[in-house]
């Protein structure tokens, strides 16, 4: 394996991180995830289509109409993995998300490189591939089930929006609260607010909070976050199999996009008819970071870095050097509270989980 290829994926890797969290930035804005998701997707496809313009690569669009269908189904897992990213990670945190999104991949990339799907080329399954994705199981269990509230401090809110009771700069993400993995901050000195906010708070059936519908809540996201994973290395191997039938990869990325988007917005539109889903709002986008728009940048490189590294190295080691670099700088988000998303203890339970993950990803490598 070539030198250069190891930082490159842990940069990809670790930008993922920041992507879901941009794209939460811009979901919190819109008040509206798959608006949020059909935005980014659409940003990401204008900037891949004006880099294929820039290079010349455009008459490889003409060579569509003689492409398998199935090779041009790829976009579907942005469209996935995007939202997955907007509806996990506020309410699980950023430590706990991605390490359900390295579980999916880590199996569907198993999966892929030992079956030979996709036109992937077969490999024999090992003893270290198996002991490796036990690890990654592991790991991510770890990680889920360590985490705790924290009461120590929590994250200012994306676009100003306040939680009740807090100041702007001191609430919590839209959502975040529903979950009650973030208590509101209490000060030590005052005891009777500690045990207030302790407190086990009565559940009256039928109402959103009901325990029962907390817990089966928490284990659909956790499935989707899972799922929001998997999607990523078949998106690879798919848009793998369309580089070779147009040789252009930057139209291979955008059409990638151009799909996800349309996928997305049809989505978008069958919620708002016949479901209440909030319609999107645009005037406090106005309030989004800056880094909260590089999302579909973010976007385009990984997917562009990934399928065009796939042939070269394999699904299996593309996608462990990513997702070590997507658990590092989760780490980090959920440690220091950055990005804007609420701070987590890493507990030692959680650092356990997070070793044994790795270790799996390291198994899975040397495979």
């Amino acid at each position: 394996m070539q030198a250069w290829v190891v930082p490159l994926l842990l940069v990809v890797g670790g930008l993922l991180t920041v992507q879901a969290a941009a794209n939460v930035q811009l979901s919190t804005a819109m008040r509206s995830p798959l608006g949020a998701s059909t935005l980014q997707l659409a940003l990401a496809s204008v900037l891949l289509l004006v880099a294929a313009a820039a290079v010349g690569g455009l008459g490889a669009f003409g060579m569509v109409p003689g492409v398998t269908g199935w090779h041009l189904l790829g976009g579907l897992g942005s469209a996935v993995y995007v939202t997955a990213g907007i509806v996990a990670f506020p309410r699980l945190g950023a430590l706990v998300t991605v390490g359900l999104f390295i579980t999916g991949q880590m199996l569907a990339s198993l999966l892929l490189d030992t079956l030979g799907l996709l036109g992937v080329t077969a490999e024999p399954l090992r003893l270290a591939a198996v002991l490796g994705v036990l690890a990654v199981l592991a790991g991510a269990a770890l990680i889920t089930r360590a985490q705790v509230p924290d009461t120590a401090a929590t994250a200012p809110t994306p676009v100003g929006v306040a939680t009740k009771g807090a100041s702007p700069a001191n609430a919590a993400p839209a959502g975040a609260q529903t979950e009650e993995l973030s208590p509101p901050a209490v000060s030590p000195a005052t005891p009777a607010a500690v045990s207030a906010t302790s407190a086990p708070r009565p559940a009256v059936s039928g109402q959103p909070g009901a325990p029962a519908q907390r817990v089966v809540g928490r284990r659909l996201l956790v499935a989707f976050a899972i799922l929001g994973g998997a999607v990523l290395p078949v998106q690879g191997a798919i848009n793998a199999q369309l580089r070779l039938d147009l040789g252009a990869p930057l139209v291979v990325a955008a059409l990638s996009f151009l799909l996800a988007t349309a996928a997305m917005a049809g989505v978008l539109v069958l919620a708002l008819r016949l479901t209440r889903a909030p319609r999107p709002q645009l005037i406090p986008l106005a309030t989004v970071p800056w880094w909260g728009w590089l999302g579909g940048l973010v976007g385009a490189v990984y997917v562009t870095a990934v399928f065009l590294l796939i042939p070269l190295i394999g699904v299996a080691p593309t996608v462990a050097l990513t997702v070590a670099g997507q658990q590092l700088v989760s780490a980090a988000v959920d440690h220091f509270g950055l990005l804007r998303l609420p701070r987590r203890r890493i507990t030692g339970a959680r650092q356990l989980g997070v070793a044994t993950l790795l270790a799996g990803v390291a198994l899975l490598q040397f495979t």
